[in-house]
């Protein structure tokens, strides 16, 4: 099987003849700049200055030479814009604080406060305030907060619909080239469209909106899922409307020619329970969650992929009742995630995206036999009779060693009976 069959197989929940592997198609499932330089080093790759892709948790480009080597079987799309609201184009050079040279767009601000610390602008306009901010001892940027004080009689749902809109015929283009583009490469693509997110908590502040209006703290939004639910259910109702509308513009571009859709990121769980009761999720999140995946299922042949952290055991017969036909992270060190259960109680009903290794422990603070370990313990129970992709949970952070990674790599060739590296 190539790639894409391997994918579509297990997806599919029959068993692939390998089991199929996904590495940055998705801003949820990648790898930071730095573990990618230090993995070509190891490699004996060529040192070239690495491509941030996603700036927000500066998330590296897997280019096609790195993707090989390591037996990825996926290619991601995401939109022209990056989630600062400017263009991946026009390449550059930055010095990050831990000293390594990258590539960013060449809107990338390089401006630092009176601390030291990285400012982000929305639009990397500079003469704007601050949206975001990665400390001189950091790797990634936080958000900064913007919100004005609520005026309970003033707040407008199309105030948090600002960045929700209907995609333009250029946008349409750019998106019918990249898949172009990238079709033909043997690989399954995974398209991330943006837009559907619902109250997805990285996305609340809006990072990328020059005057944010309505409700963006991070807090008030949470506090809002409770006191204020009409409302969330206007901005919700109105985003799904759009949602929509998109899917069947960007179907007609690109019809049946990518395999996979991030449809939401939204984060339910915490590392020993929920953010919300089974009742709310289902009242507030479920009715519009399952309008957007029988649209895509009734009309399409794409497989959707929702993404939520933490100990959501409880929520997956929900998501597979709204219809997602993959979960990620799987987060097997959550309260309630242990892989034999997940596989046992659902795993003929939702794929497994991720899961492969913890990356909270195992992967960054264990030995390389510890990780070995647990990529062919978690492999071998998750993979059973398919349902199952190939990824860690969550995204490699920076400082996780080079031979923890390498190890996990290797382990998983191993498993697949390929030539390690």
């Amino acid at each position: 099987m190539n790639s894409k069959k391997c994918i579509l197989t297990a997806i599919s929940h029959s068993q692939p003849d390998r089991i199929p592997m996904d590495f940055g198609s998705t801003p949820v499932s990648g790898i930071h700049v730095l573990p990618i330089y230090k993995l070509r080093s190891a490699l004996g790759l060529k040192n070239i200055p690495v491509k941030v892709i996603e700036p927000y948790q500066m998330l590296g480009e897997i280019d096609d030479e790195l993707s090989d080597i390591l037996g990825i079987d996926t290619i991601g799309l995401s939109g022209k814009n990056n989630m600062f609201g400017f263009a991946n184009e026009n390449w550059k050079e930055f010095k990050t604080p831990w000293e390594q040279t990258i590539l960013v767009p060449g809107k990338f601000p390089v401006e630092k406060d009176q601390n030291g610390d990285y400012l982000m602008f929305p639009e990397g306009d500079i003469s704007q305030k601050p949206s975001a901010k990665m400390p001189s001892d950091g790797y990634f940027y936080d958000a900064i907060i913007r919100q004005d004080a609520i005026d309970e009689s003033k707040l407008d749902p199309e105030d948090n619909l600002e960045e929700f809109g209907l995609v333009n015929d250029e946008e349409l283009a750019f998106w019918k080239n990249q898949v172009n583009q990238q079709y033909n490469k043997g690989k399954a693509l995974v398209a991330g469209f943006g837009g559907t997110g619902l109250g997805d908590i990285a996305l609340v502040p809006a990072i990328q909106l020059k005057h944010p209006k309505g409700i963006r703290d991070i807090t008030e939004w949470y506090i809002s899922t409770v006191t204020r639910q009409d409302y969330i259910h206007e901005v919700f109702e109105k985003q799904t409307d759009i949602a929509l509308k998109n899917f069947k513009k960007f179907y007609d571009v690109i019809g049946n020619r990518i395999d996979v859709v991030m449809l939401c990121g939204t984060d339910f769980g915490t590392q020993t329970s929920q953010f919300c009761s089974t009742e709310t999720f289902h009242n507030l999140w479920f009715p519009y969650y399952k309008k957007m995946n029988d649209w895509i299922h009734q009309n399409t042949e794409w497989k959707t992929f929702k993404h939520s952290c933490g100990s959501v055991e409880p929520f997956i017969d929900l998501f597979i009742e709204a219809g997602f036909d993959i979960l990620n992270p799987v987060q097997i060190n959550a309260k309630g995630m242990e892989p034999v259960h997940l596989k046992e109680q659902f795993g003929d009903r939702i794929v497994f995206w991720g899961g492969g290794v913890d990356t909270q422990k195992v992967l960054a603070f264990g030995t390389p036999q510890e990780v070995e370990k647990q990529v062919l313990d978690n492999c071998e129970i998750f993979s059973k009779n398919g349902g199952f992709v190939f990824n860690t949970v969550h995204n490699i952070q920076a400082n996780v060693p080079v031979q923890n990674i390498l190890a996990m790599f290797n382990a998983f060739k191993k498993i697949n009976s390929e030539t390690q590296l």
